[in-house]
């Protein structure tokens, strides 16, 4: 399967189901079908636990390779929010919500079920609901410690399991070898993310191995063009057992919103957790994705400004690939929002890396005369972390 074959089951799965009681409308994801360029890419900033498997170590920094020839920046992130997370899914009181599922079935044939499943969910009656609500407390302290770590990156990108191991072993020792499993995937459901598996390469012994790439809810479509993207740039890339070339199956692509009517690239103080991201949220703006500029465009910390905001120029001369974010919001936000953007910026029609075009902030080339180049730097967030 590909990501567009992925894409294609997603988009029939996400549809709104009013006789589901926990269906809630899809939040807008879409993005115009370009490639994702350069995001950031975080990876654990402390050694990975691979339980001596050194052949799935060996192919995760390979795909990470990958990822950084591909344009993302690698960014080292604290991973034990997600940690601690993926611990609560057995050791925390989820597993009653196993129970509450199959209860009535599990107490009229209790035989069927397997012997190790059911110990384990049928122990859950047990968990009481202090337990449960507090189980929640501590879930939700893991999300807000995780969201600093979202400032840093746009997307994970994790092994989808450490190692693989023998029927003979998870059935001596199950709890533990699953719970080994699911040490990088476990979170993502708890903590209301989304995830995309690509396969990364086959072991020594025939055996495959996979990487995920998880981002922030609803953040579907950016991880579909990276994963794409990351997916085709493994050598020799097949489909699954088949001998039918990646190269020779359509390309990802996500359907354009079209209740939105303009997207927008900010550069600046309007960036996530930027000083004025919230003149882009009081008008129910969708981040859609995070991108970097064509070369030809140079970039400036202009002075006596506040909050501190940048400039943005095309000369022809500078380096480019300056990070950006673009934002999708409806006509009539866009014109309130334009409103309020003092001279000497603008808006004006910006390239990206990828060859696309999208409305952004330009700057006047009087106002750069005696500012600072901080274009080396490759965006405003990297310039201001040098500087504080």
């Amino acid at each position: 399967m590909t990501v567009a074959d992925a894409s294609r089951v997603f988009s029939v799965a996400a549809q709104f189901d009013a006789e589901d009681v926990y269906a809630r409308p899809q939040i807008s994801t879409t993005q115009r079908p370009s490639m994702v360029t350069c995001p950031r890419v975080g990876i654990p900033g402390r050694r990975l636990e691979f339980f001596g498997d050194s052949a799935a170590e060996k192919l995760y920094f390979a795909s990470v390779e990958r990822a950084r020839r591909l344009g993302a920046e690698i960014v080292p992130v604290d991973f034990a929010p997600f940690e601690q997370a993926a611990s609560l899914l057995y050791q925390g009181p989820w597993v009653a919500e196993r129970l509450a599922a199959i209860r009535e079935f599990a107490a009229a044939q209790p035989a069927a079920l397997d012997a190790t499943v059911g110990r384990i969910i049928l122990g859950a009656d047990k968990i009481s609901a202090v337990d449960a609500f507090e189980g929640f407390y501590r879930l939700a302290e893991l999300t807000r410690s995780a969201e600093a770590e979202w400032q840093k990156m746009d997307m994970l990108l994790l092994p989808t399991a450490p190692t693989i191991y023998k029927i003979a072993d998870v059935l001596a020792d199950p709890a533990r070898l699953n719970s080994n499993l699911g040490r990088y995937t476990n979170f993502v459901n708890l903590m209301d993310l989304s995830a995309l598996a690509v396969p990364a390469g086959m072991r020594g012994d025939g055996l495959p191995f996979g990487v995920t790439l998880i981002a922030q809810p609803s953040k579907d479509a950016q991880l579909g063009h990276f994963g794409d993207m990351l997916h085709r740039a493994l050598p020799g890339a097949m489909l699954g057992a088949t001998a039918v070339h990646i190269e020779s199956t359509p390309l990802f692509t996500a359907a354009v919103n079209e209740d939105k009517s303009f997207q927008i690239a900010v550069v600046g103080a309007h960036l996530t957790g930027q000083p004025l991201n919230g003149q882009l949220v009081e008008r129910n703006a969708s981040l859609v994705r995070t991108a970097r500029t064509a070369a030809g465009y140079s970039f400036y910390a202009l002075a006596n400004t506040t909050p501190a905001k940048p400039g943005l120029i095309f000369d022809g001369k500078g380096a480019g690939c300056i990070e950006v974010e673009i934002w999708d919001m409806d006509d009539a936000a866009f014109g309130s929002f334009v409103a309020l953007i003092p001279a000497p910026l603008g808006i004006g029609t910006v390239k990206l890396a990828d060859g696309s075009s999208v409305k952004g902030f330009l700057c006047e080339a009087h106002a750069v005369r005696e500012a600072q180049d901080i274009t080396a730097h490759g965006g405003w967030r990297a310039w201001i972390s040098r500087v504080q």
